[in-house]
C-alpha cells in the first residue's frame, strides 16, 4: 500500500534557513574567485565550491530528516555520504567556468545545467540511501518539475555570484536562492512514492527524537563552517581594501616624486635666485661695514635684504617638502587661488626656460573650499606641467591661461588651457585612465592620480580641445564656505 508522510514544520524552516544562509555565504566567497589569481584563486574557488555543495546537501540531509513517515527509516552511509561529494563536485565545477575572464551566457547556462543536474544527481542519491520497508517510486512530471527548478536556481546562483556586490543585493539574492533550492528539494521528495512491503498504522506519526538531534546537529555544523566562511571572507575584504588603500597613497606620493624629478632644473633655478641676492646683499653689507667710517645705514639695509632673500628661499623649500611629505591627508578650508599663485611661483624657472606667457583670471569673490593643500597642489602642478609639456616644442605663441570662477550649484570652477599640441582625436576621456600617456617617457598616471583626487574632495575633472588649438582641462569643486569681504 502506498504510505503517505507528513512534514515536522520547525525542520522544514531549519533547512530554508541553511539553504539561503549557505547561499549569502557563497555569493560571498563568489566575489574574491574572479579578483584572485594563482592558488588564491584555488582557494577561494574550493571554498565556495565546499560553502555552496555543502551547505545544498545540508539543506537537503535537514529537509530529509523533517520527513515524517509511519515506519521506520534508516540511510546508507555510503550513498549519503556520496551525494555530499556529488553536490560539491558539480557546484566546483559551475564556479569554475563562470568565473573564468570572458565567460559567455552561453558558458552560462551550460554551467547552470550542468550544476543543476549535478544537485538532481545529489538529491536522488541521498533519496536512494533511504533504507526502510517500502519501494521507493516516483511520479515523473514532478521528478521533471524539480530538475526545471534545479538547473533555474543553480543558473541563478552562478550569474548571482559573480554580478552582486551590494549588501542588499546580496540578503535579496540569498533569500531567493534559498527559497529556490527548497523549493527543488521539496517538490523532489513530494514526487518521491513509498509502498509499503506490510500494513502500517494510519496514527499521526511525530518526528523522533533522534531525527531532531541529528538535524539540529547537521545544521549546527554547517552553520559554524558557513560562520568560519563568512568571517574568512571579510577578513579577506578588510585586508583587500587596506591594500588598496597604501597601493593609492604610495602610487601618488611616487607620481609627486616623479613629477619633482622632472623639475629638479626649475626648482634649482627657483632657490638659487635668492641664495645669489642673498650672497651679494652680504657682500655688500662687508663693504659698509668695512669704510671708514662704516656706513651703518646701507649695512643695515643689505643686511635686512638678506633676511627677505633668505625668507624667499625657506618658503621655496617649504613648498617643495610639502610636495614630497608622505602622511594622511588633512582637510582645512583654503582659498584655491592661493595654490594656484603657489605652483605659478614654483614652475616659474620651467615657464621661463620653455618662453612660456603665463594668463591669470583669478575671480576676487571666489569661496574656499574644504580640501588637501598638498593633493590640490599636485593637481594643479600636474595640470600646468602637462600644459607645458604640451607648449614646448610648438612654433608660435605659447600661452598658458588659468582662470577660477564661480560655477553652478555652489561649485567654483577652476580651467587650465593651453596653446599646445592638443588633445588625441577623440580620446579626452582616455587621458584620464591608469598607464595612458601621450608623452614619449610619461608614465601615465598623472592625470589618473589627478581624477581621483578632485573626485575624493566631491568634484569633476575633464578635458576639452581648446580653440583655436591646444587642450583645456577644467575641474570644479563643492564650495563650503563664502569668502570673507
Amino acid at each position: 500500500m502506498v504510505v503517505s508522510g507528513t512534514y515536522y514544520p520547525y525542520l522544514v524552516v531549519l533547512s530554508i534557513l541553511v539553504a539561503s544562509f549557505a547561499s549569502y555565504t557563497a555569493l560571498d566567497l563568489g566575489g574574491h574567485v574572479g579578483a584572485a589569481r594563482g592558488l588564491a584563486r584555488q582557494a577561494w574557488l574550493v571554498a565556495a565550491a565546499i560553502t555552496m555543495g555543502g551547505g545544498i546537501w545540508s539543506m537537503h540531509f535537514i529537509g530529509m530528516l523533517a520527513f515524517v513517515m509511519p515506519i521506520p527509516m534508516s540511510y546508507d552511509i555510503g550513498l549519503t555520504i556520496l551525494s555530499l561529494v556529488v553536490a560539491i563536485v558539480v557546484t566546483g565545477g559551475g564556479f569554475f567556468v563562470i568565473s573564468r575572464q570572458g565567460a559567455s551566457p552561453l558558458r552560462l547556462v551550460l554551467s547552470g545545467i550542468f550544476m543543476g543536474l549535478g544537485i538532481v544527481a545529489m538529491h536522488y542519491t541521498g533519496m536512494a540511501a533511504m533504507r526502510g520497508h517500502a519501494e521507493l517510486g516516483y511520479d515523473r512530471l514532478l521528478v521533471a518539475l524539480s530538475v526545471v527548478i534545479a538547473i533555474g536556481a543553480s543558473t541563478a546562483a552562478l550569474w548571482l555570484a559573480f554580478q552582486t556586490t551590494n549588501l542588499w543585493q546580496k540578503l535579496i539574492a540569498a533569500l531567493v536562492m534559498g527559497l529556490a533550492i527548497s523549493g527543488m528539494h521539496y517538490t523532489g521528495m513530494r514526487a518521491a512514492i513509498f509502498t509499503a512491503h506490510d500494513a502500517v498504522h494510519d496514527d499521526p506519526v511525530n518526528a523522533s527524537l533522534d531525527q531532531i538531534n541529528l538535524a539540529l546537529a547537521v545544521a549546527g555544523i554547517t552553520f559554524v563552517i558557513l560562520a568560519v566562511a563568512s568571517i574568512a571572507s571579510l577578513s579577506e575584504q578588510k585586508r583587500a581594501e587596506e591594500a588598496l588603500r597604501q597601493a593609492q597613497a604610495d602610487l601618488a606620493r611616487v607620481n609627486r616624486v616623479t613629477t619633482m624629478g622632472a623639475l629638479t632644473a626649475s626648482i634649482a633655478h627657483e632657490v638659487n635666485q635668492p641664495i645669489t641676492a642673498a650672497a651679494t646683499n652680504a657682500d655688500a653689507c662687508m663693504r659698509w661695514l668695512s669704510g671708514d667710517p662704516p656706513n651703518l645705514e646701507e649695512a643695515r639695509a643689505a643686511a635686512m635684504g638678506i633676511v627677505k632673500d633668505a625668507m624667499r628661499a625657506a618658503e621655496i623649500i617649504n613648498r617643495i617638502r610639502l610636495l614630497f611629505k608622505k602622511g594622511t591627508t588633512q582637510r582645512e578650508l583654503l582659498d584655491v587661488n592661493d595654490v594656484i599663485r603657489e605652483m605659478i611661483v614654483l614652475l616659474r624657472g620651467e615657464v621661463a626656460q620653455h618662453s612660456v606667457s603665463v594668463r591669470t583670471e583669478l575671480a576676487a569673490d571666489l569661496p574656499q573650499v574644504m580640501g588637501d593643500r598638498v593633493q590640490l597642489q599636485q593637481v594643479m602642478m600636474n595640470l600646468m606641467s602637462n600644459s607645458i609639456d604640451a607648449m614646448k616644442d610648438v612654433e608660435g605663441p605659447r600661452e598658458l591661461a588659468i582662470k577660477s570662477q564661480r560655477a553652478e550649484k555652489e561649485h567654483l570652477m577652476v580651467s587650465v588651457s593651453d596653446t599646445g599640441v592638443g588633445l588625441p582625436t577623440q580620446q579626452a576621456d582616455q587621458i584620464f585612465n591608469a598607464f595612458v600617456s601621450t608623452k614619449l617617457h610619461g608614465t601615465g598616471m598623472g592625470l589618473s592620480i589627478s581624477r581621483s583626487i578632485i573626485e575624493s574632495h566631491s568634484g569633476r575633472l575633464w578635458a576639452a580641445d581648446n580653440s583655436p588649438r591646444g587642450a583645456s582641462f577644467h575641474l570644479t569643486l563643492p564650495a563650503k564656505v563664502e569668502a570673507r569681504e
